[in-house]
């Protein structure tokens, strides 16, 4: 499957960045792209730094303009398209959504994020409710997608979760960047570990993994702190970990990786992890810690 990472820098000019999302997704397409991911909440700057009322406004239904705006395209160019909005689900209620547009234009899924953050920078609880929608992948032309979102991506429950519903292929839209504050030392760490946690996914369950984050500095509107830099290394691998193309940490890039789903089938053979899981074993997993 021919899978388009569009790796991009985003403005405050939320139709700029369409019109510029919309270019790189017809040169995806025409390079062969079958299925195109985006990064996380891709139409607008990373509102999340500060708390403010104001950036409620920036929300919108499901469906809604943008949904039409990506269906339309993914319509045009026979596609499927991994959309990340900020839903609007009613006043006062709001998620941090993926969209799935199939190939006819139509909405072949939706994931609400799950895990939600809050540290600075990342104030998302001021946001977003958690998701309520479950680990379920989503079906398409391409395949059955297990989409999640960001801070998802660093808990091995979500993918085991999506792996055990059927997913062929994980898939994060992601916006994760270095504290000013942090060493080059310690932003280093952090950045491999990100991409370490998520190959382990793909290692443990046998599958593909893709993961497209936005590159470039943003402000933080508060002043509070010196913004984010986000580190880019948008990245798909295969399902014993390897990299098959990681983009760089700073400029924007539209790149097309060839994954293969079929390969899992043997390399779960190799390794039947699922085969050997002590299920029974397992029920303190739900609950938070063990005093």
């Amino acid at each position: 499957m021919k899978t388009g990472i569009i790796q991009l820098t985003c403005s405050p000019d939320v139709q700029r960045n369409k019109v510029r999302i919309a270019e790189a997704i017809r040169k995806a397409a025409s390079q062969g792209a079958e299925l195109i991911v985006l990064p996380e909440l891709h139409d607008t700057p990373y509102f999340c730094q500060c708390e403010d009322v104001n950036n409620f406004s920036l929300a919108e239904t499901i469906p809604g303009p943008s949904t039409d705006f990506f269906g339309a395209l993914a319509k045009e160019l026979g596609i499927v398209i991994v959309a990340s909005l900020f839903e609007r689900r009613a006043a006062g209620l709001y998620h941090n959504t993926a969209v799935v547009l199939e190939r006819d234009g139509t909405i072949a899924g939706t994931y609400r994020k799950m895990h939600i953050p809050d540290d600075p920078g990342y104030y998302e609880k001021f946001y977003f409710t958690p998701g309520d929608l479950g680990f379920q992948p989503i079906q398409t032309s391409v395949g059955r997608l297990g989409v999640q979102v960001c801070w998802d991506q660093w808990y091995p429950e979500g993918a085991r979760l999506m792996a055990l519903a059927g997913a062929e292929i994980l898939i994060y839209p992601t916006a994760i960047g270095y504290a000013a504050s942090d060493t080059p030392e310690e932003q280093e760490r952090q950045r491999r570990a990100w991409q370490l946690v998520q190959r382990g996914h793909a290692v443990a369950n046998g599958l593909p993994v893709v993961t497209v984050n936005r590159t470039g500095h943003e402000a933080d509107p508060s002043r509070q702190t010196a913004g984010i830099q986000f580190w880019g290394t948008s990245f798909a691998c295969g399902p014993q970990g390897e990299v098959i193309h990681a983009c760089g940490a700073v400029d924007e890039e539209v790149v097309i990786v060839d994954i293969d789903l079929q390969r899992s089938e043997q390399v779960r053979r190799w390794w039947p992890f699922l085969r050997d899981r002590r299920i029974e074993e397992y029920g303190d997993l739900t609950r938070r810690f063990r005093d």
